[in-house]
């Protein structure tokens, strides 16, 4: 399975907040919106307010994209 283009993603997204909230409580709303879904955005902030490796930001953010079958 491919990831998606940027377009697809940035359409798709807003739909996807809410569960992108629930997987990384610590994300505020306006964050995840302004990160539009953008893979190495989003794995940018997990990574920062969880104190994780960028490997394990990027894992996580990875298995999410796949499961909301971006």
């Amino acid at each position: 399975m491919s990831l998606p283009s940027a377009d697809e993603l940035k359409g798709k997204w807003n739909q996807h907040v809410g569960t992108a909230k629930i997987a990384w409580g610590k994300l505020g709303e306006v964050e995840l919106l302004k990160s539009e879904g953008h893979q190495q955005r989003l794995s940018g902030l997990v990574q920062e307010r969880y104190g994780i490796t960028r490997d394990e930001a990027e894992k996580q953010v990875k298995r999410f994209l796949e499961k909301c079958r971006f």
